[in-house]
């Protein structure tokens, strides 16, 4: 039993880490969450030749029951896919066990964990090596950086604030430290007590003050000037579309029956902006006359931009794209540009025909990948009052209404990517708009997840966002990433039929973050950061076998 322990503590950190998230949404317990296998990396024994091996061992096992519990959604599609993309994922968990347990080891020696500028040290290390790793894990293979570490925190706002400078890289860097200057003050405290004299914990007092700074540069936020803006009207059109039935020829009057009733019900509340799902359409709304018929009737309804999700197909492509309408005939055509992997594509499907068995028939064929992150301008109905607007000049808002809304179309899972959703701010957007369906999940809690993560978009942009799905979660979120509406039943459930109506603020002339202008910098400066720390490891390590030699 008492080699077993640390096996044992790797394990309780996965289950620690699972329960931040949905469905348990406890983020508070992120702050302690590594605490178990930062004692089990440090505190067991640090000999012999298996030595690495058991270190990231011990990462992989914490990162095994950390994905097999938070990602057990994917069971909705695959449960051969769930279970072995777990033991992929876990690689990174275990990097950051190896880099931790060698590289920002407390050296051994008379007076271990006792100084305070040597565990401060550590803590810095150690958390540029996570930032590092979770970066990897977001961008290698097309990357899939969902649940970051920081994502726990997603409904705390004044922390994630910080994601404008730093992303969700440095909510998760402060995270880490708290975590390993927890189990480095609690270390140096059962050592100091009773043997020596107790010193000023230097390493615990300015990670503390860390926090403290982050969490007041957010909370400055809630009391800033709000910017120029105005209303903008949007109906959100959910259609709770089981995905057996989205496909199939038998349902496809159905289908648009259900979104035909539940837009004339929002367009006779006046929107400025109509929108509909990812792949609303049963048919290919620009290679189909009928679903165009559809469509336009509905746009001369509601007389004003019209955006809403679709297949489309070339000569020899098919895209998964937006499509945005306008009463003046404009159409203006987005495809996505990161597809998912299992899910809009098999990866290696014809030279590795492993995944695709894996997979069945639940992606018979591929997308292709659009190449152009493209901003569509939606021009507004025109506004009948405009001059009371609060806190904006008639001036300004007759021009707005002249002049059209500039909106970044993300679909899917591309609204949990930081990097390009900045890029859509950069070119201008104003409005970020995310079309997608979580059907595939059904009433599980990946589309909770997925909400979770796209948060930060917001806050990473300061650019508010409608979220629009199939069946799942629909809602508003501001430009601080809090969620302002959601359609939900009596019951809270958020799986119906139905739209939501609300009005959204949109920045006239927002101002670029230092996220939107220069992306995951923090996170590459933590992961060669993280490399330099190896580097002079290695080093030291040489230098000293050669002194002993």
């Amino acid at each position: 039993m008492k080699s077993f322990w640390p096996w044992l503590l790797a394990a309780l950190s996965g289950v620690l880490l699972a329960l931040c998230y949905p469905p348990f949404d406890q983020g508070w317990l992120c702050w302690i969450a590594l605490t178990p296998l930062t004692a089990a990396l440090w505190l067991s024994s640090s000999a012999g030749r298996w030595q690495p091996l058991r270190l990231a061992g011990l990462g992989y096992t914490m990162g095994l029951v950390f994905f097999w519990m938070s990602l057990h959604w994917i069971t909705e599609v695959t449960t051969l896919g769930w279970f072995v993309f777990a033991f992929y994922l876990a690689l990174f968990p275990a990097a950051w066990a190896l880099f931790v347990g060698i590289v920002a080891r407390p050296t051994a020696g008379p007076a271990p964990f006792l100084h305070s500028s040597t565990n401060l040290r550590l803590a810095v290390i150690g958390a540029v090596g996570w930032t590092g790793i979770e970066w990897v894990r977001g961008t290698l293979f097309t990357g899939f950086g969902w649940n970051s570490l920081g994502v726990a925190l997603w409904q705390n706002t004044a922390l994630l604030q910080i994601a404008d400078f730093a992303g969700v890289g440095g909510v998760s860097f402060l995270i880490v430290m708290v975590n390993l200057t927890a189990v480095l003050t609690v270390r140096r405290l059962t050592l100091e007590v009773g043997h020596v004299r107790i010193r000023p914990h230097y390493d615990f007092t300015l990670t503390l003050a860390l926090v403290a700074l982050a969490f007041t540069y957010g909370v400055r936020h809630f009391y800033r000037p709000p910017v120029p803006s105005v209303p903008l009207k949007v109906a959100a059109i959910q259609a709770n579309i089981p995905q057996d039935q989205k496909w199939d020829p038998v349902f496809e009057r159905r289908i648009m029956e259900i979104y035909r009733q539940q837009s004339e019900a929002a367009i006779a509340l006046e929107p400025d902006l109509l929108v509909w799902p990812e792949a609303a359409t049963p048919q290919a709304l620009l290679n189909n006359l009928d679903m165009q018929r559809e469509a336009t009737a509905l746009l001369e309804k509601h007389g004003g931009p019209f955006l809403l999700g679709t297949v489309h197909f070339t000569t020899n492509q098919a895209f998964n794209s937006a499509v945005l309408l306008q009463p003046d005939g404009d159409v203006q055509l987005y495809n996505k540009i990161h597809l998912v992997p299992f899910g809009e594509y098999v990866p290696f499907r014809e030279t590795f025909p492993l995944f695709a068995w894996a997979v069945g028939d639940q992606v018979p064929s591929d997308f292709d990948a659009g190449t152009e992150t493209r901003v569509l301008d939606a021009t507004p109905k025109p506004m009948r009052n405009p001059g009371h607007i609060p806190f904006l000049p008639a001036s300004i808002a007759l021009d707005f209404a002249r002049h059209p809304v500039r909106i970044a179309p993300l679909i899917c899972f591309e609204d949990t990517l930081g990097d390009l959703t900045r890029h859509f701010a950069a070119r201008g957007a104003q409005l970020l708009v995310t079309l997608t369906n979580d059907g595939w999940f059904r009433e599980s809690a990946g589309s909770r997840q997925h909400l979770a993560n796209s948060v930060f978009r917001a806050a990473e942009t300061k650019l508010p966002m409608v979220r629009v799905a199939n069946t799942g979660v629909t809602c508003f979120i501001d430009h601080l990433g809090r969620i302002t509406e959601t359609l939900r039943s009596a019951d809270g459930s958020t799986f119906i039929e139905g739209f939501l109506f609300g009005t959204v603020q949109v920045p006239l002339d927002p101002q670029k973050t230092f996220y939107t202008r220069h992306g995951d910098l923090f996170a590459l400066v933590c992961f060669f950061g993280s490399l330099v720390a190896l580097q002079v490891h290695l080093f030291t390590a040489r230098r000293e076998h050669q002194d002993s030699a």
